[in-house]
C-alpha cells in the first residue's frame, strides 16, 4: 500500500496538487462498487466542498444523530485533511451506515453501482430537506440556521405556494427534462417536466454518447393501442412525442444501460458494445438549442462478463492528470488509455472493462 503511495507521488513528482489527496479506499467485500462511486463524489469538486463545510457546520452533532451524510462528510473530511498525500483509508462507518439504511446493501452480494449513487443523492436529498424544514420549525430559527441545508427556499407566491427546497445536491446534479406530446389532429402540444439527477441511455452497438442522446431525444409516433389523449380533442388521437432537456444540470451523471434483461434466456445479460465517450461533450437536445459544453472528469467501470460478478473502478480526472482508483490502489493512466474503456467491437472480447456511468462537469455559462 505504502508502495503504490510512493510510486504515485514518484509519478507526480513536483506536478503533484498542493492540497490534493489520492487515497485508497479499503474494500469490505465486495464493497468496489460503493468505492468506486465515493471516488466520483469526492473528485467532483463542488460537491466536496459543499460536503466539507457541511462538515464544518455540523461537527458536534452527537452519534444519536449520525446518519448518511454526517458519515460522508466525515470521510471526505478525513481524507482531505490527511498530512499524508496518498495512502489508503477504510470507509468503514460509512459502509456500515449504507447496510443499516438499506438492507439491499448488507449482502456480500455484487451490487449496482449506478443503484447505490441513485439511493445515496435521494438519501442526501432527504436528510437536508429535513434538516432545513427542523431549523426554520425551532423558535430561535434564525439565517444562520439555513447553513445547514446550504440551500434556499424559493418565494411564496401569492402567500400560499411555496417553491420546493433546493438543496446544493439539486444545485450540483439535478437537471430538467421536458416531455412534450404533439397531437397531430391538432397540433397541440402538451409539455409536462421532470427532474433527474442522472440520465440513463439505452446503448447500441459501436455508438458515441452523442448519437446515444439522440436517441433519448428521438420523436416517437403514439398510435393504434398506444394513441395519446388530447385534451383539446376530448378523443384518444394519434400523436408525436419527445424528450427535451429544458435546464441541463451543473454536473452530467450518465449511465450506460449495460445490463438487458434477455427474454429467452431469462435473465439479464451484459451488453459489451464499443459506446465511445468524448473527453469534452456538447449537449445539442437542450430546449434552448444553446450548447452546453461539459468536461470528463470521472467514469465508473464495471469490470467482468456479467452482470451478477464482476467489479467496479474508477478513473479520474484530476488537476490535468488521469487516475485509476481500483479499491486500495491508485495509480496514473495515460488518457489515450480512456479508449479502452469504451467497450468491444465484437461481442466475445477479452476486454471486459467498460464504462458504465460517466460524470461530466458543465464548463460554459450557466443557463
Amino acid at each position: 500500500m505504502g508502495a503504490t503511495g510512493s510510486k504515485l507521488e514518484k509519478a507526480l513528482g513536483d506536478q503533484f496538487p498542493e492540497e490534493e489527496r489520492y487515497f485508497g479506499l479499503e474494500n469490505f467485500g465486495n464493497t468496489c462498487y460503493c468505492n468506486s462511486v465515493l471516488q466520483a463524489l469526492y473528485f467532483c469538486v463542488p460537491f466536496r466542498e459543499q460536503l466539507l463545510e457541511y462538515y464544518a457546520n455540523n461537527k458536534n452533532v452527537a452519534d444519536s444523530d449520525e446518519n448518511l451524510m454526517t458519515c460522508l462528510a466525515d470521510l471526505f473530511t478525513q481524507i482531505s485533511s490527511q498530512k499524508k498525500k496518498t495512502g489508503v483509508i477504510a470507509p468503514k462507518r460509512f459502509v456500515q451506515r449504507v447496510k443499516k439504511e438499506n438492507e439491499a446493501f448488507r449482502s456480500y452480494m455484487h451490487q449496482d453501482a449506478h443503484e447505490f449513487l441513485n439511493f445515496l443523492l435521494n438519501v442526501l436529498v432527504d436528510i437536508l430537506e429535513k434538516e432545513s424544514k427542523a431549523a426554520k420549525s425551532s423558535p430561535e430559527a434564525d439565517k444562520s440556521s439555513d447553513k445547514i441545508a446550504n440551500g434556499t427556499c424559493g418565494p411564496q407566491a401569492n402567500g400560499v405556494h411555496k417553491e420546493p427546497l433546493v438543496t446544493w445536491v439539486h444545485k450540483n446534479f439535478q437537471g430538467i427534462l421536458t416531455n412534450e406530446t404533439r397531437c397531430l389532429r391538432c397540433e397541440t402540444v402538451t409539455a409536462r417536466d421532470e427532474t433527474f439527477f442522472d440520465l440513463s441511455l439505452d446503448i447500441e452497438q459501436n455508438s458515441s454518447i452523442t448519437s446515444c442522446l439522440k436517441n433519448f431525444s428521438s420523436i416517437e409516433t403514439l398510435n393504434a393501442e398506444d394513441k395519446f389523449f388530447c385534451d383539446k380533442c376530448c378523443s384518444l388521437q394519434e400523436a408525436q412525442k419527445m424528450m427535451k432537456i429544458k435546464k441541463p444540470p451543473h454536473i452530467l451523471v450518465i449511465h450506460l444501460k449495460r445490463f438487458k434483461y434477455i427474454e429467452q434466456l431469462g435473465r439479464y445479460k451484459k451488453l459489451s458494445y464499443r459506446v465511445v465517450f468524448p473527453m469534452e461533450l456538447k449537449l445539442s437536445n437542450s430546449v434552448n438549442d444553446a450548447d452546453s459544453e461539459y468536461s470528463l472528469f470521472a467514469v465508473v467501470v464495471h469490470v467482468g462478463s456479467g452482470p451478477n460478478h464482476g467489479h467496479y473502478v474508477s478513473l479520474i480526472k484530476s488537476h490535468d492528470h488521469w487516475l485509476c482508483f481500483d479499491d486500495e490502489n491508485v495509480e496514473m493512466i495515460d488518457e489515450a488509455m480512456m479508449q479502452t474503456f469504451f467497450g468491444s467491437a465484437q461481442e466475445y472480447s477479452s476486454n471486459t472493462d467498460h464504462g458504465y456511468i460517466l460524470f461530466y462537469e458543465r464548463t460554459n455559462a450557466k443557463s
